[in-house]
C-alpha cells in the first residue's frame, strides 16, 4: 500500500510539473509578439523558483519553524508555490525584463512563504490548504506590482493578440484544465474526492464559459478571451473547498458561480475598475485567478460553518464565530499581505539598477531574443 501510494504520488506531481510548466507557458501566450518571453521566461522562472524554494523550505526546517522534511512532497509544495509566481508574472507579461522578473520572483517566493507560515502557525490552517492560497497570493501580488509601472502609449498596439497567440494561449489553458484535479488533490488526504469534487466544478465551468460567451455577445458567437479565462474558474474556485465537499451539486454550483463571476469580472473590471485604479492587467489574472479564488474562499467559510453547526446541532455558537474569524483572518491575511508587498516590490522593480524596459519597448520579443529573420509577425 505504501510503494502505490509513493507510485501515485510522483504521478500527480507529474501531472502538476506538466501543468505548471507546459500548460501555463502557453497559458500566457495571449500577445501576438511576446510569444517567445512567454514561454521562454516562464521555464525561467519555474525552474529557478523550484530550487529557491526548496532552499526555503529547509531552511524554514533548520530554524524549526517548519518540521517536513525533503521528499516527493516537499519537491511538490516548490513546484505548487510557483503558481503564485506565474500568475503574478501574467499580470506584468510584457513589461518587466528578465532580471525584473527573477527579483520579483525570488521576492514573492519568500514573502508567500511568510505568509503561509502565518497562516499554519497562528491561524492554525492546514499545511495543504496554505498552499491553496497561491491563486489569491500571485493575483493581487501581481496586480500590485504592475500598478507601479508605467501605463503604454494609448497608440500602442503590440498589447494585442492575434488568431495563433489566442490557438497557443487556449492549447496551455487545455492542459491547466487537464491537470487542475490533480493539482488540488496531489497533498489531500482524500485524493479521490478532490479530484472528482475539481473535475465536476471544472465541467461546469468549462459548459457555462460556452454559454456565458454566446449570450454576452452581440451577435451570439464565442469569444476566445471568455473561453481563455472562465473555463478554469471552477478549478480555482474548488481550491479552497474541495476536500470538504460531500455532494457532486455543490461542487458544480461553485464551478458554474466560478465562470459567471470570471466573465461578468472581465466586463466589469477591464471598463469600469481597471481604468480609475490604474490596474494594468496584462493577461486577465484578476478575473482569471484572483476573483474565482476569492469567491472559493468565502465559500469555504460557509461550507465549514454549515458542516460543523449541523454536527454540533448549532448548540456552541461562539465555536463558530471563531472559526468565521480564524476563517476569513487566513484569507483576508494573505490579500492584504500580497497587496502591501507587491506595491513595495513595484517600486523596487523600477529602480535604476535594474534598468526598467521604457514603454516603447512593451510587448516585443525582439528586445530579448535573436531572430534569424527580420520578420516580427507570429
Amino acid at each position: 500500500m505504501g510503494s502505490w501510494r509513493r507510485g501515485r504520488s510522483v504521478s500527480v506531481f507529474q501531472d502538476v510539473n506538466h501543468m505548471v510548466i507546459f500548460g501555463f507557458g502557453f497559458f500566457l501566450m495571449v500577445l501576438r509578439r511576446y510569444g517567445y518571453s512567454s514561454t521562454g521566461f516562464n521555464f525561467l522562472l519555474i525552474v529557478l523558483g523550484v530550487q529557491f524554494s526548496v532552499l526555503v523550505e529547509d531552511l524554514l526546517l533548520l530554524l524549526r519553524i517548519q518540521d517536513s522534511e525533503f521528499g516527493v512532497e516537499s519537491l511538490a509544495r516548490a513546484v505548487m508555490s510557483m503558481t503564485a509566481v506565474v500568475i503574478s508574472a501574467g499580470a506584468v507579461l510584457g513589461k518587466a525584463n528578465p532580471v525584473q522578473l527573477i527579483v520579483m520572483s525570488l521576492v514573492e517566493l519568500i514573502l508567500f512563504h511568510v505568509s503561509r507560515c502565518i497562516n499554519s502557525k497562528y491561524l492554525k490552517v492546514p499545511e495543504n490548504l496554505t498552499l491553496m492560497h497561491g491563486h489569491l497570493f500571485g493575483a493581487y501580488f501581481g496586480l500590485a506590482v504592475t500598478s507601479r509601472f508605467p501605463e503604454p502609449p494609448p497608440g500602442l498596439d503590440k498589447n494585442r493578440s492575434s488568431p495563433k497567440s489566442e490557438l497557443f494561449s487556449v492549447l496551455g489553458t487545455v492542459f491547466v484544465w487537464m491537470f487542475w484535479p490533480s493539482f488540488n488533490s496531489i497533498l489531500a488526504e482524500s485524493q479521490f474526492q478532490a479530484m472528482l469534487s475539481t473535475y465536476l466544478a471544472l465541467a461546469v465551468s468549462a459548459v457555462a464559459a460556452f454559454m456565458l460567451s454566446a449570450l454576452t455577445s452581440k451577435d451570439g458567437k464565442f469569444r476566445m478571451a471568455h473561453i481563455h479565462s472562465a473555463v478554469l474558474a471552477g478549478g480555482v474556485t474548488m481550491s479552497f473547498t474541495a476536500i470538504i465537499i460531500k455532494h457532486p451539486w455543490i461542487a458544480m454550483i461553485l464551478g458554474l458561480l466560478g465562470s459567471v463571476i470570471s466573465i461578468l469580472g472581465s466586463h466589469c473590471l477591464q471598463r469600469c475598475f481597471n481604468p480609475p485604479l490604474k490596474l494594468q492587467d496584462t493577461s486577465g489574472v484578476h478575473f482569471t485567478f484572483g476573483l474565482p479564488a476569492v469567491l472559493g474562499a468565502v465559500a469555504a467559510v460557509v461550507l465549514r460553518v454549515v458542516q460543523k453547526g449541523i454536527s454540533e446541532q448549532w448548540s456552541d455558537l461562539p465555536s463558530l464565530g471563531y472559526l468565521i474569524f480564524i476563517e476569513v483572518g487566513a484569507f483576508c491575511q494573505t490579500i492584504s499581505t500580497a497587496l502591501i508587498t507587491g506595491l513595495i516590490t513595484g517600486l523596487i522593480l523600477n529602480i535604476k539598477l535594474l534598468k526598467a524596459v521604457h514603454v516603447s519597448k512593451y510587448f516585443d520579443d525582439q528586445f530579448y531574443w535573436e531572430f534569424p529573420h527580420l520578420s516580427v509577425g507570429f
